[in-house]
């Protein structure tokens, strides 16, 4: 009985061991190894650290270009590299002021003419004896506006070149490599069974 015993013993721990070895096959077997190596991780995490102009070439922030254009016209055009344009600007920002100063000359110059001719006691003649006092206070209106759209020629330029450069750093990211072309050629098309037209194609190859 108790060589019977022994024999149920170890039958039993015989059965308990093998379980446990399956056991531990099945776990290991679902844990997949990390194949990847320090220097692929580091790599990795290297080029999520970098910046959109560290990674593109030619890459230009969009949010600089329109903070140096804010702070002095033509400052988003050179960031952006196209100092071509800064002279256009300046250009259209010193033909305002030019305007704008040659109006208001004009406007002050009827504006003293009309103090004179409401004060019948002036010493001083009238400037422009042509003018009744109507005449000259249309003049005055004139010049006025004339004088008050500068402010819009002006801020319309410092908007247009603030607008400029935004959009200009935005497509610094886009693709402009020689393998972009836009050509004309002729091609044939099928109308029917026996017969086709000719034509010219318009393609693009990207």
């Amino acid at each position: 009985m108790e060589v019977v015993k022994l024999i149920s013993l170890f039958r039993c721990r015989v059965v308990f061991i093998i379980l446990l070895l399956l056991m531990g096959q099945k776990a290991f077997s679902q844990v997949e190894p990390d194949t990847t190596t320090v220097g692929e991780e580091q790599g990795v995490e290297e080029e999520e650290e970098l910046s959109d102009e560290e990674r593109i070439p030619g890459y230009k922030d969009p949010n600089k270009a329109l903070l140096y254009s804010l702070l002095i016209p033509g400052g988003g055009q050179v960031y952006n590299e196209k100092v071509w344009k800064v002279p256009f600007i300046y250009g259209g920002i010193l033909t305002s002021i030019y305007f704008f100063e040659f109006n208001n000359r004009r406007y002050k110059r009827f504006i003293d003419a009309l103090d004179i001719i409401r004060d019948p006691n002036s010493p001083e003649p009238n400037p422009f004896p042509n003018l009744n006092q109507d005449g000259i206070i249309r003049n005055v209106n004139f010049w006025r506006r004339n004088r008050d759209a500068m402010f819009l020629v002006f801020g319309a330029i410092y908007a247009l070149g603030v607008a400029d450069a935004f959009v200009d750093a935005h497509l610094s990211g886009f693709d402009i490599s020689d393998d972009l072309t836009l050509r004309l050629e002729p091609s044939m098309e099928p109308i029917m069974a026996n017969s086709s037209s000719m034509g010219i194609a318009l393609k693009i190859r990207f």
